[in-house]
């Protein structure tokens, strides 16, 4: 996902084969992130270190993500060393042939794909409420995801739910490297434990199904995990997430 980000003017990118990395001047640490590492163990502390530097340059937060491919494997305790915090989630897969088509939903909820700015606005803002994310983080969102663009070719969608006509609930979805990523899974407070956040994960992926895709992938809050396990996904993997702030 994080290359396609590069697409925003208000986003600094850099790509190496060591770190795939992103800053703003938003103080969230989503957009300010360092999504690949591939370090050697002697270079570690320099990189840690300029990542700091560069955050505190433009006084915002951090997240550095760390998975089974994240090199060295001690990574993580380096980060902690330097002041970061750590919260970890599951890393699911499922395969899709075997997924149920029919889950149990309100019968006035139906979803669309967000194709135009209006509905990309309401998305960004239910995905702030139900996330409890602060309203500047749902302007950004906005508008990182319009210069992104809605063309059906894109690699990046996003699904918007109604419940009589009202937006509840919304996910993202991502096809790329052979498999179909599920994001973004938020329903508002008033509208969940009715079988919403399935569905809005469901769609995507079949979806995805008819394109060809046979595998999705996510990872899990400690909320959705047994939803998604419902669904058929099951843990692979632990994905980190390291924050640092110098507030």
């Amino acid at each position: 996902m994080f290359p396609l980000l590069n697409q925003w003017s208000e986003l600094e990118f850099q790509d190496t084969p060591e770190l795939l990395w992103t800053l703003t001047n938003i103080p969230f640490p989503l957009f300010n992130s360092v999504s690949r590492a591939k370090l050697s163990p002697d270079s570690v502390d320099d990189a840690i270190d300029a990542a700091i530097s560069r955050c505190k340059t433009n006084n915002v937060p951090m997240m550095w993500w760390t998975g089974p491919a994240t090199q060295p494997a001690d990574l993580g305790e380096k980060l902690i060393d330097h002041g970061f915090h750590q919260s970890n989630s599951p890393g699911m897969a499922a395969d899709l042939d075997v997924m149920p088509e029919n889950p149990e939903y309100p019968e006035s909820f139906v979803i669309k794909r967000v194709d135009n700015d209006e509905d990309l606005e309401t998305w960004s803002c239910v995905l702030c409420e139900a996330f409890g994310m602060p309203d500047f983080v749902g302007t950004a969102m906005f508008a990182l995801h319009q210069s992104i663009g809605y063309e059906t070719q894109k690699s990046l969608s996003h699904y918007l739910g109604f419940i009589n006509n009202e937006a509840v609930a919304v996910s993202s979805l991502l096809l790329g490297a052979g498999v179909a990523g599920i994001y973004n899974v938020a329903t508002l407070e008033s509208a969940r434990r009715k079988g919403i956040g399935a569905t809005m994960t469901l769609k995507p992926l079949l979806d995805a199904r008819s394109s060809g895709y046979q595998v999705g992938i996510l990872h899990s809050s400690e909320m959705g995990f047994k939803m998604y396990s419902s669904l058929g996904f099951q843990e692979y993997c632990k994905i980190s997430q390291y924050v640092w702030s110098d507030n």
